[in-house]
This record gives structure tokens, C-alpha cells and sequence, in this order.
């Protein structure tokens, strides 16, 4: 049975493996970028009762990156939400008729999680910037921490997502998250010479409720394969 081995914090995530059959894990602390990295950690550690947002464009792979973690979490997908309104609508009924209804159970359905006190998984778009400040609050008043991991696969990659799942965005509604998206990696730092690769990075003022960002790409996204929530030493 494999083992997963302990890391201590950002820094030491590209420490070599202690043995066979173990995976190297990752504490997130502060700005944490894996773009480009071709061996990730494998598991990304919690603490036991964090909010951890994933964000990201529509067919960026999102849910299926929630699937791969909930085993550790509930995760709270709208897509969840909008098939179990759809099963009760008439089938010539256009969804954007009742999206508010489906908004609001949605919202009602997120309110409901963050008060049982476990650790979360929070399906996000990234253009949403009012959802993020309110889990923040809501997180805040229970001392808890939120975290954000987002996947950053370009434009062409999250429409061929898109096109391969057989759902696609509108346009318009495509363009508006890819402009919330754009703003949020606009405002990560360059990596800067002067701050050493095993320094923990402040998370950028766009994101401040968060205490750690991580960032994916196409590549890392599919080797992060889970996330463990623990009580931290």
C-alpha cells in the first residue's frame, strides 16, 4: 500500500522521493506556481477544515480535478445543481429561464456546506470575485482558511475541453469568464530573482482572502492526483 510522504511547507515540494511507492506532498503557503513543472507533487495537503476554491474556464478541467479529490471533500460543482433542476423542468423549458431558480439552490446548497464545519471543495469560474470574499467572511467567522487552486490551460486547451465533454459555453458568457480569469493571472507576480525559489510568495492583493494560490497548467493539473485535509503540526 503506498505511503505518502510528509512535506513541511511551499519550499520543500521538489524534494526528492524518500523510497519507493511514496508521494511527495505539498503544504500551500502563500503564491505557489506549477506551470511548467513536470513533476508536481502528487497530493496537495490541507488543513481539516479548509475552503479550497477551484478556479478556472469552463472545460479548463475543474470537475474533473474535484472528482480525483473528493474523497477527501465534498465538493460543491453547480453543474451538479443544473442536472438536478433540468430533471425536473419540462425538456422544452430553455434553462435560461429557471438559471436563478438553479443559482439559488446552488448558493442555499454552499451556505448549508460551510456550516457542517468540514473541509470543502468549491467549484468556481474565476469571475466571480463577490463569491470568493463571501466564502472568506463566512470562513473568517469560523476561523477557518480559504484557498484557491487555479488552472491556468489557455483558451484553445478549456474550448476542446469544452467540445470533448459535449457542453459547450456560450460565447459571450466564454468571453466574460475568460476576462474574470485573465485578471486574476494578470495579477501574479513574475517569478522574481530576488525572492529564491524556496521563499514562500505573498498571494497578490486581487486574492487576499486566500492564504495560498496554487497555480496548474495543462501538464501539472494532471499529476496533482489528490488532496488530503489534515490537522497541520
Amino acid at each position: 500500500m503506498s505511503t505518502i510522504d510528509e512535506a513541511g511547507a511551499a519550499d520543500t515540494f521538489l524534494r526528492p522521493h524518500h523510497g519507493r511507492g511514496r508521494y511527495r506532498c505539498l503544504r500551500p503557503k502563500g503564491l505557489v506556481d506549477l506551470r511548467g513543472h513536470t513533476d508536481p507533487p502528487a497530493v496537495l495537503v490541507y488543513p481539516a477544515d479548509a475552503v479550497v476554491v477551484v478556479s478556472g474556464l469552463p472545460g479548463s478541467g475543474k470537475s474533473t480535478l474535484m472528482e480525483r479529490w473528493s474523497r477527501a471533500a465534498p465538493a460543491i460543482d453547480p453543474r451538479a445543481v443544473h442536472l438536478a433542476c433540468e430533471a425536473l423542468m419540462p425538456d422544452w423549458l430553455p434553462y435560461g429561464v429557471y438559471r436563478p431558480w438553479a443559482r439559488l439552490r446552488h448558493f442555499q446548497w454552499l451556505r448549508r456546506q460551510m456550516r457542517r464545519m468540514t473541509p470543502l471543495l468549491v467549484h468556481d469560474c474565476g469571475s466571480r470575485p463577490w463569491l470568493r470574499r463571501w466564502l472568506a467572511r463566512a470562513a473568517g467567522r469560523q476561523r477557518r482558511e480559504v484557498h484557491v487552486v487555479l488552472l491556468d490551460v489557455g483558451a484553445d486547451e478549456a474550448l476542446a475541453g469544452q467540445r470533448a465533454r459535449g457542453r459547450c459555453a456560450r460565447p459571450r458568457v466564454f468571453a466574460r469568464h475568460q476576462r474574470g480569469l485573465d485578471r486574476l493571472l494578470a495579477a501574479v507576480p513574475a517569478p522574481d530573482a530576488a525572492c529564491p525559489g524556496t521563499a514562500v510568495r505573498p498571494v497578490p492583493a486581487l486574492l487576499a482572502e486566500a492564504a495560498s494560490i496554487v497555480l496548474l497548467d495543462r501538464v501539472s493539473r494532471q499529476h496533482v492526483a489528490a488532496a488530503r485535509f489534515d490537522r497541520w503540526p
